[in-house]
This record gives C-alpha cells, sequence and structure tokens, in this order.
C-alpha cells in the first residue's frame, strides 16, 4: 500500500470556470474591470489570499486586499460547485486506487470549501484526511502538511507520493522527502513540468498503471 496525497483544484477537480468568475465577481464588486479567465487561472496554487493579491495587482493596499478576499470567500462559498467537476478518468482513477492505497487531499484552497465540493462529487470519505490552506500556520509548499499527514497514517517518506498539476506540488513533494506525480491536465503544467517531478503523467489512468507495475516489481523474486 501506498499513501497519495492529492492537490484538489487542476488535479482532481475543474473548477476554473468556478473560481474566473468568482474572482471578476469581486472585481465587479470593488468597481475594477475583469481580468481574461486564463490569467486568472494563472494565479491558483498558493492560496485564496494570494489568488485575490494576484488579482487586484501591485497597486492594491492590505486593506483593499482584505476586503477582496472577504467578498471572494463569500461568493465562491456560494457558487463553488455551479460548473466544477471531476476531471474526466478521476474517478475511475479514485475507485481503483481506493481498493488497496490510503487516500488524502492537501490543497492550498481553504479546507471547509474543499470538504464540501469532495462531498458533493461524492468523494467525501473516500479521503483521510483533507486539509487546506487554512489549516495550518503555512502553506505548500512549505511541507508541514504534508508531513503531518505521513505522521497521522503512520506512512514512511519512501511509501508516499503527492499528486499534484502545479510546480508548488512538486516542491512540497520533494521538501518533505516523498516522491511527486505531476500532471499535466491542470492549471499550471509548464510550473509542474519544470520542478521535474518523479512521475509525468497527461492522464488520470497512468497514475494506476504506473502503481500496478512498480507493485509487480517489487513482488518479484530477487
Amino acid at each position: 500500500m501506498a499513501l497519495l496525497v492529492f492537490d484538489l483544484d487542476g488535479t482532481l477537480i475543474d473548477s476554473a470556470k468556478d473560481l474566473a468568475i468568482s474572482m471578476n465577481a469581486t472585481r465587479e464588486h470593488l468597481q475594477l474591470a475583469p481580468l481574461d479567465p486564463q490569467l486568472i487561472y494563472s494565479f491558483v496554487g498558493n492560496g485564496a489570499a494570494m489568488l485575490v493579491k494576484r488579482a487586484l495587482g501591485p497597486d492594491a493596499d492590505e486593506e483593499l486586499n482584505k476586503t477582496a478576499l472577504a467578498f471572494f470567500l463569500q461568493y465562491y462559498r456560494d457558487h463553488a460547485l455551479e460548473h466544477t467537476r471531476l476531471y474526466d478518468g478521476v474517478r475511475e482513477l479514485i475507485d481503483e486506487l481506493a481498493q488497496n492505497h490510503t487516500l488524502a487531499v492537501l490543497t492550498n484552497k481553504p479546507v471547509k470549501i474543499s470538504r464540501d465540493i469532495l462531498g458533493a462529487l461524492g468523494l467525501g470519505p473516500v479521503f483521510q484526511p483533507v486539509y487546506g490552506g487554512d489549516s495550518f500556520p503555512t502553506k505548500k509548499p512549505d511541507p508541514q502538511g504534508l508531513l503531518t499527514i505521513l505522521r497521522e497514517t503512520q506512512t514512511a517518506a519512501a511509501d508516499a507520493w503527492m499528486v499534484g498539476d502545479s510546480g508548488v506540488d512538486v516542491q512540497t513533494a520533494k521538501n518533505a522527502g516523498v516522491r511527486s506525480c505531476g500532471v499535466l491536465w491542470g492549471f499550471q503544467p509548464d510550473g509542474c513540468r519544470a520542478e521535474n517531478p518523479d512521475l509525468l503523467i497527461d492522464e488520470p489512468g497512468q497514475l494506476f498503471k504506473f502503481l500496478s507495475a512498480e507493485a509487480m516489481r517489487l513482488r518479484e523474486p530477487a
């Protein structure tokens, strides 16, 4: 058995449209012009506060960022599941992996929203534990969250993988001493590839095939 710790946005779920709509609703609330959704997607990965800060730009002061973050979080909570879905092949992958592996989620998205989304998509019970960007004093790529999951699941670093779509996820894995699997269907494939993950896949089923082949190899007599 391996422990597989998944990122959420851009890895398990395609939340791009809901995030872009929520961010542009925030800008409209502040009487600012909307941004190109593709630009907003490039801001995702370091948590809601950083997403808002990047979307408002360097001229926004701390008070404006704080006001915008509060509006964004409330709006997103109310609209987070209007367009969000699992990526093709993810449900099948999770169903296969859950039979023989421990699955967890570590995201920089707020934890309550993350759990609500997983629950609504029918995956709440599958991932234990689920931690978000407000679960610890630090966020990914700091390894605190991943190290906590290793400790709570009593898993050695050598038996764990971090699976994500961004360079932040690969860096987190390296900082915690676990292997990394980068996925190329998410928000930041170039950043993910640039960090040289241990495994790079372009469709979910490839992860199951790799882990199955690795298990067979380990069972072979020396």
